[in-house]
């Protein structure tokens, strides 16, 4: 009888061990399980984040570089919400420096996250329209360098990355044959421009004017420029007119649904082409342009900057942008430098005290 119980107390406790075995063997093959499964994420994270490595070439801060609130005093960051009040809000709505605007998220990789954008705007084609029109490829690249290097030295925790913004499709007074009021694109300029920036680890961003066009007209128009992986898109929302209005002449407008198709579009272009995430630049010359500016959001893909525009009086272009940009907000904010119609022309200074930070500057 002794024998049986011990026999029977045996087999219990085999049976006991096995099960604890197996639950261990499961444990363990979970434990490699999720280890893998992390791997993997962490993985994909590297392989998404890899392209913009050979996108772009931020202009990298000198070792004597400081932090961005240590180039202020504490006198002039009081004094700076004021500054760009004119008579509202004197509170900061982000600290000092921040891109991102207030209760906005970026679920992206986009160069905006950890990089400001310093932008030569214009095309070749014309010496009135910007500052590409006004030097050669080369020596303007030069320029924007400098332009480039002076903002990484004001914020060496966000380096600048020099972008050439180039006007793709341009808005004429003339109808010409298809009575849209713009010119198709220049392949050769886009080309020569698009080899440009790749050979200074700059970014191309592809500016197109809408004229009686529609937006997605004008983005397929340049689509196979868009699946390069340094190239970006730009919407210059005042040059849409409608019939009976002529661009330049008559002050156009754009429907924030038609802008959301063409930032869901380049998602789409993303996603298919196993790019790096993009930006799509929203100009805005003034307040009205952009109609049902609500619907206009990031994705998963696309970072989406809200861009002022507007040229003149330095102290309405602060109060502008506040209106324009921070009380508007869709995720960040970008602001325009006119070499010659501002007065006067504001420092990188005085651009990096705006609230938010622009996290693009483009200069005309």
């Amino acid at each position: 009888m002794k024998k049986q119980n011990f026999l029977f107390i045996l087999l219990i406790g085999l049976v006991l061990l096995a099960g604890c075995s197996d639950s261990a063997d499961q444990a363990e093959e979970k434990n490699k399980e999720a280890q893998n499964h992390e791997k993997k994420e962490e993985n994909q994270k590297q392989d998404k984040k890899s392209p913009y490595i050979e996108a772009y070439k931020p202009i990298q801060p000198s070792k004597e570089a400081v932090a961005l609130e240590k180039n202020y005093t504490e006198e002039e960051q009081k004094l700076m919400p004021a500054n760009e009040a004119h008579g509202g809000e004197r509170e900061r709505s982000v600290p000092l420096g921040q891109t991102l605007q207030k209760g906005k998220e970026d679920k992206t990789n986009g160069p905006l996250k950890d990089h400001r954008l310093v932008a030569f705007y214009g095309t070749p084609l014309s010496e009135n329209m910007g500052i590409l029109g006004e030097y050669g490829p080369e020596e303007m690249m030069k320029k924007l360098k400098e332009h480039t290097k002076a903002y990484s030295e004001l914020d060496p925790e966000r380096p600048a990355i020099p972008t050439i913004e180039l006007i793709a499709t341009v808005a004429n007074r003339d109808p010409g044959p298809d009575g849209l009021y713009v010119s198709p694109p220049n392949e050769e300029v886009i080309e020569e421009y698009a080899k440009l920036a790749k050979k200074h680890g700059a970014l191309l961003l592809l500016d197109i004017q809408l004229g009686r066009a529609t937006v997605m007209q004008e983005v397929k128009a340049i689509e196979k420029y868009l699946k390069l992986p340094y190239v970006h898109l730009a919407i210059d929302t005042e040059y849409s007119v409608q019939e009976g209005e002529v661009p330049g002449e008559d002050l156009g407008q754009v429907n924030g649904a038609d802008v959301q198709k063409a930032v869901e579009y380049v998602d789409q272009l993303v996603e298919e082409n196993q790019l790096p995430d993009k930006l799509v630049l929203v100009h805005q010359f003034g307040n009205g342009i952009i109609k049902n500016k609500e619907k206009i959001h990031p994705t998963e893909h696309v970072q989406v900057p809200l861009n002022y525009d507007g040229f003149g009086d330095a102290a309405i272009k602060l109060s502008a942008y506040g209106k324009l940009v921070k009380d508007q907000p869709i995720q960040y904010g970008g602001f325009k430098v006119f070499k010659k119609n501002d007065k006067p022309v504001l420092t990188p200074e005085q651009v990096l005290q705006l609230d938010p930070a622009p996290a693009i500057v483009n200069y005309q």
